[in-house]
């Protein structure tokens, strides 16, 4: 996991790449959109604005297509994550909707207004949202991706 502390920060560290240049495209979009309702920036990126508690998942979910990057606008919330290799299987991998479930138990931070968070494919995650959440949900795909910082 990859924790930014400002959407700046992201901007310096992936200023360049045709990918994360569209997350910057979503994410000045958000007052565009409705909650829950998913967009797309060329054929590499959807993303959607959550706002309020989402439904909570007592399971790790994982991904092996997409990257989630998740810009927190209002509020905060708890994460816990862990590798999927420290996590027990819960429900395989399904290509259609490019997640694998697990249980377990994983580090927690909490997430809070400003922060970006990138969550990498060989890690799983579990959310503890807070009523007063507010974020941009983007998942952009791994091909041709790259982290400066590691």
């Amino acid at each position: 996991m990859i924790i930014l502390d400002s959407l700046t920060e992201f901007q310096r560290l992936y200023g360049t790449g045709k990918k994360w240049l569209r997350c910057m495209e979503a994410v000045n979009n958000v007052e565009n959109i409705r909650p829950g309702v998913f967009h797309s920036v060329g054929d590499s990126l959807v993303y959607r604005l959550a706002s309020g508690a989402e439904p909570q998942r007592a399971e790790f979910e994982g991904h092996r297509r997409y990257f989630d990057v998740h810009y927190y606008l209002e509020g905060s919330e708890d994460i816990e994550f862990a590798a999927k290799s420290r996590l027990n299987i819960f429900a395989p991998y399904s290509d259609e909707t490019d997640r694998e479930l697990f249980t377990g138990s994983g580090e927690k931070i909490t997430a809070r207004k400003g922060h970006v968070i990138i969550f990498e494919n060989h890690e799983a995650s579990r959310f503890r949202p807070e009523k007063n959440v507010k974020k941009v949900i983007l998942k952009v795909t791994i091909e041709e991706s790259y982290f400066l910082n590691k």
